[in-house]
């Protein structure tokens, strides 16, 4: 149990809405909510704090919004611009703490030493100082200082937006008590049915639990560790490994056709294999799914020998696909994503004993994926390519922002 405030949570408010206000000094002061496409039937992905005041939430239908608050100004989301956006704000943090770590594009968590956590609200004030003047007040960061990363970041979300709160070792339960047990990251509305069903139905009642109830109600060990992080402690937790490479996409109403179903697959799949090799992995693997606008999704799925190349797994999306069609009709359909796993580290692969460097098509194709690779990464996405280009809506295939992934440069290619 850590005797100080180890660990700096950094979260960035409305990162979304307040990015596209300071790139934008005409939105400044003024109601924002960002679109993942534009249309007409899309919802909301962020809305700037003013739009919040008067309403409007995330998630919510882009004709409500505009009935809420009929002055809101609607921007696509330019997620190579939050990116570029991400990396400025965390090297401006990194010469104030070390950040060890990002855990959104909008959260960091750093460490602190013994002398920085015995001034942590004046270094929180300092770092909020110097960030206002490197970038402008309309970004602005909730900190959380605390013995480990739950409780730090519970702080930060707790005087949300362009707050700093300090938890010392020994007063998490009197702070934590006000909160709901859903304020608590890692509950889930799952979670709290489950827990209030064991007569669970507040901080306190959660803070009295023993680790064996813990790891029952939780379904494994993580409730142990929940609970021992909950307490103060010092969790590490454990290393994740890569399962797979994948991408979806909600499709606009015009691009609803099997043919354009397809089209957006197999863009959304090279953009997956491209990451598989950049990361050095094969994939033995290879998913497909529909959801139609009525009735269940489809997926599908086809296991293949190692392999890492784009003709490979155009093939077998191509078989994939051709099966779909067969059904009776496949329909109209709201989205589609492609998953390549069973994955096998590139330096670990082994190959078979009586096949010859270089004899096999699939090496063929590898080498000639590389090199279109090396090519974009130098000159970029549009100087060599296999095949047409297709333009998918709302652009960014393989380059939108996800929970916990901030994509690399070379995916917005």
């Amino acid at each position: 149990r850590p005797s100080y405030p180890e660990r700096l949570y950094i979260d960035f408010d409305g990162f979304f809405a307040s990015a596209e206000q300071y790139l934008e000094p005409a939105l400044r002061g003024r109601p924002v909510g960002v679109l993942p496409l534009d249309s007409p039937h899309t919802a909301l992905i962020a809305a700037s704090r003013q739009a919040k005041a008067r309403g409007v939430r995330m998630g919510m239908r882009r004709s409500e919004a505009h009935d809420i608050c009929p002055d809101i100004v609607f921007r696509i989301a330019r997620h190579d611009a939050y990116v570029a956006l991400h990396h400025k704000i965390r090297a401006c943090l990194e010469q104030h703490v070390e950040v060890i770590g990002a855990r959104s594009i909008d959260e960091l968590v750093a460490r602190l030493m013994v002398n920085e956590a015995a001034r942590g609200r004046d270094l929180g004030q300092r770092i909020k100082h110097s960030f206002a003047e490197t970038f402008h007040p309309t970004l602005s960061l909730s900190l959380g200082i605390a013995a480990n990363e739950l409780l730090a970041k519970i702080a930060a979300e707790m005087d949300k937006p362009d707050g700093l709160r300090v938890l010392w070792p020994g007063e998490e339960l009197g702070a934590l008590e006000g909160l709901e047990l859903r304020d608590i990251p890692g509950i889930s509305s799952g979670m709290e049915r489950r827990l209030h069903a064991a007569g669970v139905r507040d901080v306190r009642a959660l803070w009295a639990l023993a680790p064996k109830q813990a790891r029952q109600l939780w379904g494994g060990v993580q409730g142990e560790r929940f609970l021992a992080a909950l307490h103060g402690h010092a969790v590490e937790q454990p290393g994740t490994r890569r399962r797979m490479f994948g991408h979806g996409r909600v499709l606009p109403r015009d691009w609803r056709s099997p043919e354009r179903v397809f089209l957006c697959a197999r863009v959304l799949l090279s953009k997956a294999a491209r990451r598989l090799r950049r990361e050095g992995y094969l994939a033995g693997a290879l998913s497909f799914s529909v959801r139609p606008q009525e009735g269940e999704r489809y997926t599908e799925s086809r296991q293949f020998p190692a392999a890492r190349d784009d003709h490979t797994f155009g093939s077998i999306l191509q078989s994939l696909f051709d099966e779909w069609r067969g059904i009776d009709p496949p329909g109209r359909s709201r989205s589609v994503s492609v998953t390549l796993h069973d994955l096998t580290r590139l330096a670990d692969a082994q190959g078979d004993l009586f096949d010859r460097p270089g004899d096999g098509t699939s090496d063929r194709w590898s080498r000639i994926c590389d090199m279109i690779d090396h090519v974009q990464a130098r000159h970029g996405g549009n100087s060599l390519r296999l095949g047409p280009p297709v333009a998918l809506p709302g652009g960014y295939a393989g380059g939108k922002i996800a929970f916990g992934r901030i994509p690399h440069d070379h995916d917005f290619y």
